[in-house]
């Protein structure tokens, strides 16, 4: 029996593929659904999955640098919303790639080239377009926000917010010196932020992890953050628990 091992961070578009895949492949035994890229690999070490669908853009690890871990020990299809520059690139390399949302007929196309190459002896070779995709230009981070406070447009420096919070309609900036409310919603603020700089930790937190002063485990589901020089703490959702791993 073939098994699988999913990766991506976000609920909806993880639990699509999952419920497309029983109807395109019934007899994969999907082993593992990882929501970063931690957990991910830590997953493929534990069950050694045939095939892993990995979401390129994840917290803590990108499916890129999970993908560059696997190498040839396993097939990987990446799921991907990025430009036509980077799907270019993947066919090039010979690579499974997935758009999200899932299309079912790209999906069957998927599964019978996997069902194909897991025949061979070993998996294309990911090294060159891993290294490739990850030097392919990107758009520039975010680098200031505009936000209204009272009759003001304030102009806020990215790189000087402490964590962004959900708030009903409107997304609460954290910064030195105060708050404030602007309309993105924070699943469009997470696309434009530095991934290197900000992490999501809870599906309505995304912190800056250099005002981090530690990942506190209250029980075995439970964890938050303190923060430097602040009283407040922000809690750590399970599914990102993996970030915060003493080594």
């Amino acid at each position: 029996m073939t098994t699988a091992l999913i990766a991506d961070d976000e609920e909806a578009p993880r639990e699509q593929l999952l419920a497309a895949l029983k109807q395109a492949w019934p007899d994969l035994q999907v082993v593992a659904a990882a929501t970063n890229g931690v957990d991910a690999w830590d997953a493929f070490l534990e069950h050694e999955p045939d095939v892993c669908f990995l979401d390129i853009r994840m917290p803590g690890q990108s499916g890129l640098d999970v993908a560059r871990r696997i190498g040839t020990q396993a097939a990987v299809v990446f799921a991907t919303a990025y430009d036509e520059h980077a799907i270019a690139a993947f066919e090039a390399g010979a690579v499974d790639y997935l758009l999200k949302p899932v299309d079912a007929t790209r999906l069957a196309q998927t599964v019978q080239r996997l069902q194909q190459r897991l025949q061979r002896p070993a998996p294309v070779d990911l090294q060159a377009l891993v290294e490739k995709l990850a030097m392919a230009p990107r758009r520039a981070p975010l680098q200031v926000l505009q936000a209204g406070v009272g009759r003001e447009v304030r102009l806020i420096r990215v790189e000087d917010v402490i964590y962004f919070e959900s708030d009903s309609r409107y997304t609460r900036v954290v910064f030195d010196g105060g708050d404030a409310l602007i309309r993105t919603p924070l699943k469009e603020l997470l696309a434009q932020l530095d991934e290197q700089l900000f992490w999501q930790v809870h599906r309505s937190v995304i912190v800056n992890h250099r005002h981090v002063a530690a990942a506190v485990r209250v029980d075995e589901g439970h964890m938050h953050l303190t923060l430097r020089g602040r009283p407040e703490t922000l809690p750590v959702s399970r599914h990102f628990q993996g970030l915060f791993r003493g080594q």
